[in-house]
């Protein structure tokens, strides 16, 4: 049969489309069924903490850091537990990343601390000596885009199902709602903070982009 195909270019090219076609619908059809997307501890970002994603994206935070841990272990030994595939379920996009100047930031939440975090992004070399971080003090005065954030949590929510509202999941109710939580969090966020212009303004009701980051950061677990 193999030799029959050989000699007639054309029904070998359709049996190739058939053969990569078939594998490709069989590899494909377990992610539309919700089991095969397993949930591995984890939950949707709060509107706080989705402002502090949207953070790290605009500020190409994920262009030096990876959010992915290899399954080796000179990785586990240094950033802990490999990822899990159903850790991810809820992140849109994927942050994963292979380029590593700073290193992976998947579990960060284990490891380090709000106030840690205000000292490194203000003035990273005053924690990492020799880093080549610059220093992002701009996200101490500039504000978080909570209202994108809202938006973002209830597209998802609408949109794929993401359980916001559901027991034991983040809160997202009204965009009102949603306001009074994100600066209720902001609040848990700063009395850890030393920055007493960032614990002004979250006092007035202002959300400083820091605050979110850190928010976002401290989830990362």
């Amino acid at each position: 049969m193999f030799h029959w195909l050989e000699q007639r270019p054309f029904f070998f090219a359709v049996a190739v489309f058939l053969t990569v076609a078939f594998a490709g619908i069989i590899e494909i059809i377990p992610d539309f069924a919700k089991a095969s997307q397993p949930l591995v501890g984890t939950k949707p970002y709060s509107v706080l903490e989705l402002a502090g994603r949207q953070v790290y994206i605009k500020d190409s935070c994920n262009a030096c850091h990876s959010q992915l841990i290899r399954p080796f272990k000179s990785e586990t030994d240094r950033y802990g537990m490999y990822s899990l595939s159903g850790e991810y379920a809820y992140d849109r996009p994927f942050l994963w990343g292979s380029k590593r100047t700073g290193p992976d930031l998947w579990r960060v939440g284990n490891y380090r601390t709000t106030d840690w975090h205000e000292n490194h992004m203000m003035d990273p070399a005053s924690v990492v000596p020799g880093t080549v971080m610059p220093s992002y003090a701009h996200m101490f005065t500039n504000k978080a885009d909570v209202a994108t954030a809202y938006a973002n949590a209830n597209t998802q929510k609408q949109v794929f199902a993401v359980p916001y509202d559901q027991a034991g999941m983040p809160k997202l109710g009204s965009w009102a709602d949603a306001q009074v939580t994100a600066l209720a969090d902001a609040k848990v966020i700063v009395a850890d903070m030393k920055n007493q212009s960032v614990k002004d303004a979250v006092a007035a009701g202002e959300i400083p982009e820091i605050v979110a980051l850190i928010a976002y950061l401290n989830s990362l677990k």
